[in-house]
């Protein structure tokens, strides 16, 4: 199972293997307290689409849309979370961003889904 979370919730017992997908690191965290087995900053929007972005709803749409079209050159990174969840039963994606309306994590999700299926 893959699941999201803020990385600033409390450490779960089903979280299982805790990816951070942010591509700069979570303010006021420290790495101790963190709780990360791997930071995958690459599979991170570019730095260009999250400053465009800002975390605008209005923008939202158009971002998982750009945000899928990067995606699509990570194949092995996206290959990588689907072993690591093989491997540990459980992964969780770690994000940053106070909207969980519109968060890139819930796009990223999305896309592994449906490779799944």
């Amino acid at each position: 199972m893959i699941q999201i979370k803020r990385i600033y919730e409390q450490l779960g017992d089903n979280d299982g293997y805790r990816i951070l997908i942010d591509r700069l690191w979570p303010r006021g965290l420290s790495k101790e307290n963190a709780h990360v087995d791997l930071w995958l900053k690459q599979i991170a929007p570019s730095t260009e689409l999250r400053k465009w972005f800002q975390h605008d709803p209005a923008k939202w749409k158009e971002f998982g849309e750009r945000y899928r079209k990067e995606l699509s050159g990570e194949k092995e990174n996206l290959r990588r979370i689907k072993d690591l969840e093989k491997e540990h039963e459980n992964v969780t994606l770690l994000y940053a961003g106070k909207d969980e309306a519109h968060t890139h994590a819930l796009v990223l999700l999305d896309i592994i889904n449906k490779k799944s299926s």
